[in-house]
């Protein structure tokens, strides 16, 4: 049985299937990175209308698809695809769904105007990819997530998810990045979470509204680090990480920094065995 430790990196973009941004070209990075270190990892990300599956060499995962989920009482499929990054000598799993992902924008049309179910697409990603690592029954120490569409799983991972055997030893990292959408995603943010369970208690900063900035501290809260990965984020954010009880990683320059995640990782992990002795 391996003994090499397990990463699992969630994220809202990954370069080279999108275009390259802060956030898809660190996570291509620091995935290739790590697993160049000795850690075994797995990474996710939503199969968007932008994904070019022709070019990419996307195709079906039949063992891995065919579940549903059922997302503020509406019943949505589950397909699982792959594709390889030949350089980074890495695979990246898409969760796509036909509904949610199908059309060609990340988080809003070409005027700038938010999609209406951003909140159930970031929940269907999130579920969805927890759901298909239990079904590769591969068991992650750490969950590291890139993005406002993976802001809400450090929640679902202390709520939907607490009793399930299979993330009971899971710890979790959120990446700050600068703000990276305007406005607010769902005006019924709190009545697709109480669908799912989470109790009002977790919705504090939700409550407030569902900018980026209570998305963020949501994610922070729930958060067992936080990983700084830009040097301009904003000082109201960035205090807030900084108080927060969550262990933070401060950014630094490219390649420093992902060898300083993977030590992070080490620190986190070890830190929950040594507080389980």
């Amino acid at each position: 049985m391996s003994t090499k430790k397990r990463i699992l990196y969630i994220s809202q973009e990954v370069t080279p299937f999108l275009k390259a941004s802060e956030i898809s070209s660190n996570v291509k990075n620091l995935a290739q990175k790590t697993q160049e270190s000795g850690k075994e990892i797995r990474v996710f990300m939503p199969r968007y209308g932008l994904v070019n599956e022709r070019r990419n060499q996307l195709h079906e995962v039949i063992r891995l698809s065919g579940m549903n989920m059922i997302i503020n009482d509406v019943d949505h499929p589950l397909i699982i695809k792959v594709a390889s990054i030949p350089s980074a000598k890495m695979q990246v799993y898409f969760i796509d769904n036909e509904e949610y992902f199908k059309r060609k924008a990340i988080v809003g049309d070409e005027k700038g105007k938010l999609f209406e179910d951003n909140v159930q697409r970031s929940v269907f990603f999130i579920r969805g990819t927890l759901e298909t690592v239990k079904k590769l029954g591969w068991i992650p120490d750490v969950i590291h997530c890139h993005g406002w569409m993976t802001s809400l799983l450090p929640l679902y991972l202390k709520t939907y998810f607490k009793d399930d055997p299979h993330y009971a030893n899971t710890k979790v990292i959120s990446s700050i990045y600068e703000n990276n959408f305007e406005g607010e995603l769902n005006d019924n943010i709190e009545d697709i979470l109480k669908f799912d369970g989470v109790e009002e208690s977790f919705m504090n900063h939700i409550k407030e509204g569902s900018d980026y900035f209570n998305l963020t501290k949501t994610a922070i809260d729930y958060s067992d680090g936080v990983v700084l990965f830009s040097d301009n984020i904003q000082s109201d954010v960035l205090d807030y990480a900084n108080n927060s009880k969550a262990d933070t990683l401060n950014f630094v320059k490219e390649e420093e920094h992902y060898e300083n995640c993977s030590k992070f990782y080490d620190e986190i992990i070890e830190k929950e065995a040594n507080l389980a002795e």
